[in-house]
């Protein structure tokens, strides 16, 4: 199907980070990749990427910002119609949030559901009908952050949360129709996601009231796993083999510490182990 006998991959977000290095890794693997970003004109660095990898033929860059219902649609249906079909989808789109309720409003919280929740849910909304009939796959970037809720990210795991939430429901219900769904979870990844974050840290820090002592010590423990971050091609990797596995897994953490961590949860009945690990993150060690 599509170029020569290449498949067809639609992922969202590609500009930078994950994306962008799934967009190449999966070209290098034979994949027809349609590669979205909100804004194109940040696409040197995926064509300058896709252009040494030698795959730069196989990398169709597109605007998608996925919550735009109308654009989704226009997007998927258009891909389809270019390149003859569409056999997976990777939705890998989203934005980073830090925060607490107190010190942030509702509609603070509404917009991180937007990007990181509804937006997967348009791609997944319009992709469907066309993973349906290649007998495609669907694959959503989440985030050891959807598994276990993390102090200072309420509103981003809470979408997270919800993603995984909706995948998972969702997964029995496409494979009875031929489609294969996953998630990938990534833990600390060095690219441009925490620089993205939209966030002045310091101001932040600054204006946290009676929140700073605990903010300050989640500052300092996220910037050391952020030191010891997997690279964006590392976490790329695992997504690429969920496109290619015959019978790929619901669930894969792209990392041995993101097994670890996610490990800790998925085995935590009463939720106390998690509690005390995150707890561990806003408070000076006893």
């Amino acid at each position: 199907m599509a170029t020569g006998t290449r498949r067809t991959v639609l992922i969202t977000g590609t500009s930078t980070g994950i994306g962008l290095a799934t967009a190449v890794a999966a070209a290098r693997a034979g994949w027809n990749v349609v590669a979205t970003m909100r804004d194109p004109g940040k696409g040197d660095a995926l064509g300058k990427a896709a252009a040494a990898a030698g795959v730069a033929e196989h990398v169709h860059v597109r605007r998608l910002d996925v919550t735009d219902a109308r654009l989704v649609a226009a997007v998927v249906e258009d891909a389809v119609v270019e390149f003859g079909g569409l056999d997976a989808v990777v939705n890998n789109a989203g934005a980073g949030h830090v925060g607490t309720i107190e010190l942030e409003t509702v509609a603070d919280v509404r917009a991180t559901m937007e990007v990181n929740f509804f937006g997967v849910v348009e791609v997944t909304k319009a992709a469907m009908p066309h993973l349906r009939a290649s007998g495609g796959r669907l694959v959503t970037v989440t985030s050891v952050g959807g598994v276990v809720g993390q102090p200072f990210n309420e509103a981003y795991c809470a979408a997270k949360f919800a993603v995984e939430g909706y995948m998972e429901s969702l997964a029995p219900v496409a494979a009875a129709v031929g489609v294969t769904v996953s998630v990938v979870e990534p833990g600390a990844v060095g690219s441009e996601f925490v620089a993205n974050l939209g966030v002045d840290i310091p101001a932040y820090a600054a204006t946290a009231g009676p929140y700073r002592p605990a903010f300050t010590h989640y500052l300092d423990r996220t910037t050391q796993a952020f030191a010891a971050a997997q690279t964006i091609d590392e976490a790329a990797a695992p997504i690429v083999a969920v496109l290619a596995a015959e019978r790929p897994p619901f669930r894969v953490q792209t990392s041995p510490r993101a097994r670890e961590f996610t490990g800790v949860k998925l085995a935590d009945l009463d939720g106390s182990a998690v509690q005390s690990l995150t707890g561990g993150w806003v408070s000076a060690p006893s």
